[in-house]
């Protein structure tokens, strides 16, 4: 039990990224981690896009065109960078929600589902030995990139999680710094002027 709870505060963003990218009961273990993420009212809001092989230079084009909608002015250097990133990336995990706005369940808790899921798969992309980071910005909120992939309004993406195997110094890298404890965690003793003083010791 310690040894996975050690291999879990291992975890960190990786994102130099080579092949290979995991694949066959891997992949199949990643995406069950991500279906076991919090459901309240058993929705099931989740949606994985697997991009890989060939449709990285697609999506790359997609993202390219959605950057130049956006901003008319951005040079080619912007565009290519946008294109680059997604055809050296082994594989990438578009993750969104079927939002039902109408359900008695929040949005955003149909949303925080869907964070859930990256999250889950996440630590299993680490716990399996690959890499991963979760990457958003203006492209994964881009309606037009949303549309391509897939997820028409109201249903959205929450980031694609781009993966791999760790390259280059990111194979060795320690890692960062975990974040103070006490600088995060209070004790809470009940509505009261001072009660949110009482960090946690």
């Amino acid at each position: 039990m310690k040894a996975a709870l050690d291999l879990l505060l291992s975890r960190q963003s990786v994102g130099a990224l080579e092949e290979p990218a995991p694949q066959g009961a891997d992949l199949d273990l990643i995406l069950d981690a991500g279906l076991r993420a919090p459901d309240h009212g058993r929705l099931r809001p989740w949606r994985f896009v697997l991009i890989r092989g060939e449709s990285r230079a697609a999506l790359g084009e997609c993202l390219a065109r959605a950057v130049k909608a956006r901003d008319r002015r951005a040079p080619d250097s912007q565009l290519d960078r946008h294109r680059g990133w997604a055809l050296r990336t082994p594989l990438l995990i578009a993750v969104g929600t079927r939002l039902r706005p109408a359900h008695p369940v929040p949005e955003i808790e149909q949303v925080l589902s869907a964070g859930a899921a990256a999250m889950n798969m996440l630590n299993a992309i680490h716990m399996l030995g690959y890499g991963g980071m979760w990457v958003t910005g203006a492209n994964a909120y881009d309606p037009d990139v949303n549309t391509a992939l897939g997820f028409r309004a109201p249903s959205r993406l929450v980031g694609f999680l781009a993966v791999g195997t760790p390259a280059g110094t990111a194979k060795t890298a320690p890692p960062p710094e975990r974040p103070q404890r006490l600088a995060h965690v209070v004790e809470w003793n009940g509505p009261s002027p001072d009660s949110l003083v009482h960090s946690v010791a």
